[in-house]
């Protein structure tokens, strides 16, 4: 239901709790308890992983990629957690807005711009370098080392593929016990 009222996609309360709620979900579970936390959102779901971020400082990483920081507001300044923005060039209002949202950010923090992509990042390529600009993050503030060998070509059709092709990745390193929480765009 909550999905087919197109305001819940700019609910940045709603989307963050739903983000902490599963955040919580897998604390409770056996085999997740001890995994570090990281969050990955998209548009809105970007804000929404910063907001949830500001609320519980043992989130380990956050990405947002072609995200709204700007929505996040006031807690931009309570992030303590390693904050990475992937903004596309030719999205110039939404890197504006990214740019301004950096300076209040407080903690280790990164702003990646790709070159050619637009909001959805549907060029050729920047897809690609999304991923692999994730996996450097995640490596980095996850604790999973072999992240970062994972960034030859990924070519795949659209959004939906490289979201599996990312997932596939990701399988790959079970053994470091990476715990990976993300919000499809648009996504509650």
């Amino acid at each position: 239901d909550e999905e087919r009222d197109r305001r819940n996609v700019f609910d940045i309360g709603l989307l963050a709790n739903r983000l902490a709620a599963a955040s919580r979900w897998a604390r409770e579970q056996p085999e997740f308890h001890d995994l570090p936390i990281g969050y990955f959102g998209a548009s809105t779901g970007g804000s929404a992983a910063l907001v949830a971020a500001a609320r519980d400082h043992t989130i380990a990483a956050v990405v947002s990629r072609g995200g709204r920081p700007d929505l996040a507001g006031d807690a931009l300044y309570n992030v303590s957690a390693p904050t990475l923005l992937i903004i596309g060039s030719r999205d110039p209002d939404v890197l504006a807005l990214n740019r301004g949202a950096f300076l209040q950010l407080r903690s280790v923090k990164e702003l990646v711009v790709v070159p050619g992509a637009g909001h959805l990042f549907e060029e050729a390529g920047t897809l690609e370098e999304v991923i692999g600009h994730t996996v450097r993050w995640c490596g980095r503030y996850l604790g999973a080392e072999r992240f970062e060998q994972v960034t030859e070509d990924l070519p795949f059709a659209d959004r939906r593929a490289a979201g599996r092709r990312l997932a596939e990745r990701l399988r790959h390193f079970k053994t470091s016990r990476p715990l990976i929480l993300a919000l499809p765009r648009g996504g509650v």
